[in-house]
Order: C-alpha cells, then sequence, then structure tokens
C-alpha cells in the first residue's frame, strides 16, 4: 500500500466483503494536542468490543478514542502528569529512594482495553516525561487509577531497578497485555530497562498486585494464549558480545502454584525507605542464628558498599536491613566488596578485589557491627608484585585465620592453578596454599567464593560462560587440615578438592538462561547451605537473582 502522511491514522479492513469496512480509512490526529499539535506522532492501538479504537501519541502526551467504521473522533484528551515519591532520580552508583518529581508527563507507549469504557496505559515517557508505572483512564478522560511509584518499587524490592536509569525515566514501563485467566482478567506491564514483567490483578478498580515475573533481557512485546494457559514474552536485547544468549522468547503458564520468582525481596529500611539492592557478591552465616545471613554488594554501587542482613527462614526470603559501610561515618570509596565473613563479635571481615589501574586496593577490611571500617589489612608486596586485577573473591574466619579465595592465576601461578591466601590476626603473617582449577573449554574458569564448615572449607569455581555456554559452576570442599599456609616466598603446597555440587540445574531450575556469576555461598548454624548468584546491577543482564537452598550439608 501507498505509505500514509505522518500524522493520521490508517484503518485498514482485514475482512473484505463485510459492510462499511471494505475501505482504507484516515483519520487525522493533526491539531488534538497541546504538545506538537503539528506533528502528532500515533505510537499504540487497541480495539474494544465496541469497535472503539484507543490511540496513544507519545511524544505528544496525548489520547485520542476513534470509531473504527466512521472514522470519526470521539473523544480525545491529555494523557497528563503525575507526581512521584520516593523515587530515585539521579545516576550515581547508589540506590536511594528519597527522591521526588513533579508533573512528570505520562508519554504513554502501549495502550490495551479492559473493558469497553476502561483502558490502561505504560507510561514509558520519551522527550520529558516517563511516569514509572501504568495508568487506567474511562474512555471519558478520567484517570481511574494511577499506579504512581507502586510498580517501579515492586521491581526495587526484586532487586531489578536499573540504577543507571534513574537520571532519565526508571524503569520505563513500555509494554502492555491485559487477558483473562481462570476467569479473571490480568494487567501484565512489561518493563525493558529492568527487565521483569509485573502482573496486576484487574478488580474494576484499583488493581491488585500479584507477582513479578523474570522475563528475559528488555522485554518488549507479550502475547497471552488464555486456551494453553501460556504467556510469551518477546525480548530485544542479547548478550552476543559477552559470548552470551540471543535476542529470545519466555514463555510462562499460569498456575495457582506459589510463584518461584523472586526468591529474594527486600523490605523497608529504618529510615521507611526501600532498600535497594543488586549485584550481591559474598554470602556468610549469622554464627548463632539459623536462616541468618548477611551478603555484600560489589563496586557496581560504587559509591554505596552495602552489607545486606537476610532472612533465609522466609520464602521467598527477605533483606531486612542494610548497614552502609563507611570511613569516618562516609561512604567508602574505593571498594569492590566480593566477601564477607562475621568476627563471632558482632562485626565482619570484609574481601576486597584490587584493581591497582583503578585505584582500587587489594585489601581486607575489618567493619564494626555498624559498618565503620576499624582496621585495613592491605596485601603484602610478596603477593602485589605479581598481581593480575583478579583478585579475591571471598573470605572466610578459621580460628585467628582469615582466608582469601583469588579468583584467577596471578602471574606467579602454575597453569590450571590460584592461590587461596590466609592471614594470621595475632601473627600478622601472611601465607598461602594452591588450589587445583579445572580446565576451561571456553572462556576462563575462578573461584568465586570460600566459606568454612566444620572440618572443610567450601569453594565456588565457575567458567565465566552464560546461557548454553556454560559448564562449570561448582561447590568443592577442602579438607581444613589441609590448609596448611607457608610464607608466599616458599614453594606452595598443592590441596587436594572434592565435589560437592553442581549448580547448574539449579541456575535452570527457572527455565531462563543460566546466569554466569554464581558468586556467594554459606553454611547456617544448623548446618544448612545457601548459594546466590551476582546480577550485575541490571547492567547488560537479566537483572535476575538466583538465591537457594542447596540443603543440609
Amino acid at each position: 500500500m501507498p505509505q500514509q502522511p505522518a500524522g493520521y491514522l490508517s484503518i485498514i479492513p482485514l475482512l473484505k466483503g463485510i459492510p462499511q469496512c471494505d475501505q482504507i480509512r484516515q483519520v487525522e490526529l493533526t491539531g488534538l494536542a497541546a504538545t506538537g499539535a503539528d506533528d502528532p506522532e500515533p505510537e499504540f492501538v487497541d480495539f474494544n468490543d465496541r469497535n472503539e479504537i484507543v490511540v496513544t501519541l507519545q511524544e505528544n502526551n496525548h489520547i485520542v478514542i476513534v470509531a473504527a467504521q466512521s472514522g470519526a473522533i470521539l473523544n480525545h484528551f491529555s494523557a497528563g502528569s503525575v507526581d512521584l515519591n520516593n523515587i530515585d532520580t539521579v545516576k550515581d552508583g547508589a540506590l536511594s529512594f528519597n527522591g521526588s518529581l513533579t508533573g512528570v508527563l505520562r508519554e504513554p507507549d502501549a495502550v490495551k482495553w479492559l473493558d469497553e469504557n476502561r483502558f490502561v496505559i505504560a507510561n514509558e515517557g520519551d522527550f520529558k516525561g516517563g511516569a514509572r508505572g501504568f495508568t487506567i483512564f474511562h474512555k471519558d478522560g478520567r484517570v481511574l487509577y494511577e499506579s504512581g511509584a507502586d510498580f517501579e518499587h515492586r521491581i526495587v524490592q526484586a532487586g531489578h531497578y536499573p540504577d543507571k536509569r534513574s537520571g532519565k525515566k526508571g524503569a520505563e514501563p513500555e509494554g502492555l497485555v491485559v487477558a483473562e485467566f481462570g476467569q479473571q482478567r490480568y494487567i501484565f506491564v512489561l518493563s525493558e530497562r529492568a527487565s521483569v514483567i509485573g502482573v496486576y490483578r484487574d478488580t474494576g478498580a484499583d488493581p491488585e498486585f500479584v507477582q513479578l515475573l523474570p522475563s528475559g533481557i528488555a522485554p518488549e512485546s507479550a502475547v497471552a494464549i488464555p486456551s494453553r494457559n501460556i504467556l510469551v514474552s518477546a525480548n530485544e536485547k542479547d548478550l552476543i558480545k559477552d559470548g552470551g544468549v540471543r535476542a529470545h522468547v519466555m514463555l510462562y503458564q499460569f498456575s495457582h502454584q506459589a510463584p518461584s520468582y523472586p526468591q529474594l525481596i527486600s523490605d523497608l529500611g529504618s529510615d521507611g525507605q526501600l532498600i535497594g539492592w543488586g549485584a550481591l557478591s559474598g554470602l556468610a552465616a549469622d554464627p548463632s542464628i539459623a536462616g541468618k545471613l548477611y551478603a555484600v554488594n560489589d563496586s557496581f554501587y560504587k559509591t554505596q558498599p552495602t552489607i545486606y542482613t537476610i532472612d533465609a527462614n522466609q520464602h521467598p526470603a527477605r533483606i531486612t536491613k542494610a548497614t552502609r559501610v563507611t570511613r569516618k561515618g562516609k561512604p567508602a570509596e574505593n571498594l569492590d566488596l566480593e566477601g564477607i565473613t562475621s568476627d563471632g563479635s558482632g562485626g565482619f571481615w570484609l574481601a576486597s578485589e584490587g584493581r591497582t589501574d583503578r585505584a582500587i586496593p587489594h585489601a581486607i577490611y575489618h567493619v564494626t557491627a555498624e559498618g565503620e571500617i576499624d582496621r585495613t589489612v592491605p596485601f603484602p608486596t610478596e603477593l602485589l608484585q605479581y598481581e593480575t586485577r583478579f583478585g579475591s573473591e571471598g573470605v572466610t574466619l578459621i580460628g585467628d585465620t582469615l582466608w582469601l579465595a583469588i579468583q584467577r592465576q596471578w602471574k606467579d601461578d602454575p597453569v590450571g592453578t590460584v592461590k587461596l591466601v590466609a592471614y594470621n590476626l595475632v601473627t600478622n603473617q601472611w601465607g598461602a596454599v594452591r588450589y587445583p582449577t579445572e580446565p576451561a573449554s571456553k572462556g576462563w574458569v575462578g573461584l568465586s567464593e570460600i566459606t568454612a564448615y566444620q572440618d572443610s572449607v567450601y569453594i565456588i569455581e565457575r567458567d565465566n560462560q552464560i546461557g548454553e555456554n556454560a559448564r562449570l559452576k561448582r561447590l568443592y570442599k577442602v579438607a581444613i587440615n589441609e590448609l596448611r599456609p607457608v610464607s608466599l616466598n616458599q614453594e606452595l603446597p598443592l590441596v587436594h578438592k572434592q565435589q560437592v555440587r553442581d549448580f547448574i540445574p539449579d541456575l535452570k531450575a527457572n527455565g531462563g538462561y543460566i546466569t554466569d556469576k554464581i558468586e556467594g555461598f554459606t553454611v547456617d548454624s544448623a548446618g544448612i547451605g545457601y548459594a546466590l548468584t551476582d546480577n550485575d546491577g541490571v547492567d547488560d543482564s537479566s537483572g535476575e537473582t538466583y538465591f537457594f537452598s542447596t540443603g543440609k550439608l
């Protein structure tokens, strides 16, 4: 067909021979919106059972209702604006949900009818707007429901918030699906940047939040197939440059069972603000309370190093507290926290992976229960002279000695080995042993965690591969009586390891692609093991964090 001029809605008959439906009609939309009236830009349409069309003009922040048969404009009105509270408005390497914005234009993308009179819009925004949620309108122009920051807050709690979009449009709701499953109508809201789908139950009044679905990377559109109890999403982004998954689709089955995701969510902090989290990189157990765990984030949140308290006795597990790591009362800089262990007295030892070229030192830090650094132990020259950028990936305490797992081979390590480094807190002496790593079929293989329990240390060994290329995501153990460190200038003894668990089935359990970074493991006071993955701060990733129990060891 010939190209139509901009600013028109073309109604094209798909079924010839139906009365009043056998010719193309053009509906001129110029001059309707208060913003850019001479340049209307239709974005999305949907039909209701009365053969009425709702049209979003995203850049114009406008909505038009059209009679499909006649092409007559039945109504049109501004999509309006929203005031947002308790949101993150600054891209600064921190998750701080204490900001606000007023008069934010909705600038809707997708639109779907809920019934003959009501429709819902996804407020993605474009140049000036982005209200970060969704809105239900009556076709006469009345706002019946405004989600405000509710949808984004659910995303924050699940660890999917994209901090890099804070200065723009946050989670950016873009797509919508409305469908009935089991005699109940649901609204599915697709967040492109957070890589999740929000599920809300349509009540006829205010919708009820049901759950979040992990969507793969950047969901662009979706379709429901109620007759098969299936929702299908199409995801536009891929990880090809990282050797990972291609753009893909995700299938979800309607069920009355408890949701399998998310596996970890956060509560409100003591200040009444949401606890934002992501990029969890190390895990430790409370020495006396079963199910009480601690995690740290890595340098993705460079201005907000944090110790998170986790209650693993609930499902999903809950982050109940965020303790900021500080130095002289201010957020501690130049840290890349990758490991944590209890000091047995309420405080913690933290391992920071150094990177000299970025002024991040390789070091161990002791912090108080309040998170204040009160002791710093830098790596000795004997270690640093052979440095590579892949440093400490875990720390554990055995008696008076801290043990660190170095992620990858340094310059003085024989091929196929890495160091387990020891630091004696009483004598201040450094030592090490060597640990044998599995060969890499592609990329590299290294360590991601070390934790002591009873007569062994448990070590995560993994490759850096994603999806179908992933081959090695395993838990090994080494007998503590083999950990006999010698000084760093001597020939280091090689320890023996025993495989305990293959994590790949765990990482496949939800049906998504196998994530790269399983980075945390610990055993609580009841002997129950727990593991978690690092979601890279929702940057070039699906944003998913897997947190699961491995059962009693």
